[in-house]
């Protein structure tokens, strides 16, 4: 298989795993307890990921200035967007409580949450892409890390859609057009840097890698810790182990 084509199917099939917790959430009520744990294990799986594989083989790819200058671009990036998306009704697209906004309470808050949750999906889906340019093949541990992490958000953020209001065919067509955007951005990811000097590698790659930290901060976390905040810390943990041992194993 040409490895385009790979990039675009890893990118889907990560992406995928929005579709898969949207529809678990729609299907069943899935006790608020339960979704945080699994949010706390992402969050804990995507910092692993994002210390081991992404900003750490930036370094020895690129060295240390494109891989800071990056880090640091990445993470004001994500915030100033953030920033407008959560003016906007975007706040709480992670929440799967009540304090999503309806459309009624809050006009053009829906399509600040789609921009959100687009937003939050785009650097992890180029990274995977990136990373077939250094390695030859998808790495196994980013690849689990996005994949595990997506699927909280979309249970997340389709119950908190529910409460809102939102009909079935804007959260499925949300989390589907952000599935779709998620093969997309790791295709580009292959195809506009495949040929790019090391130093650039290195500096898109931390770019992602701190819009993901800032994304965890901002909106991954806080939704774990308000449910489930006693075991939040030993969840994350938990999952920043099993990343960093599939990490281990694969290389």
């Amino acid at each position: 298989m040409p490895v385009w084509l790979q990039a675009l199917m890893w990118g889907t099939v990560a992406g995928a795993a929005l579709v898969l917790g949207a529809a678990a959430s729609w299907k069943w009520a899935i006790p608020s307890k339960l979704v945080s744990s699994i949010m706390s294990f992402g969050a804990g799986v995507l910092i692993s990921a994002l210390a081991f594989e992404l900003v750490a083989e930036a370094v020895d790819g690129g060295g240390l200035w494109p891989t800071v200058t990056g880090f640091l671009a990445g993470s004001v990036v994500y915030v100033g967007a953030n920033m407008l998306l959560t003016r906007a009704g975007a706040k709480h697209r992670k929440r799967s409580g009540g304090q999503q906004p309806s459309e009624q309470d809050s006009p053009g808050s829906g399509t600040a949450i789609a921009f959100g949750a687009l937003l939050d999906g785009i650097p992890e889906s180029i990274v995977l892409g990136v990373g077939l340019i250094t390695a030859g093949s998808v790495s196994p541990a980013m690849l689990a890390a996005v994949f595990i992490s997506n699927v909280p958000e979309g249970l997340s953020g389709t119950a908190g859609m529910k409460k809102a209001g939102r009909s079935t065919g804007y959260i499925f067509g949300v989390w589907g057009g952000i599935a779709v955007m998620c093969g997309l951005a790791s295709l580009l990811g292959y195809v506009a840097l495949e040929n790019a000097p090391d130093a650039v590698i290195a500096f898109i790659t931390a770019i992602a890698a701190g819009g993901i930290l800032a994304m965890l901060a901002d909106t991954m976390i806080p939704e774990a810790f308000e449910e489930h905040h006693n075991l939040t810390g030993l969840t994350a943990s938990v999952g920043f182990l099993t990343a960093f041992t599939v990490h281990q194993l694969g290389g």
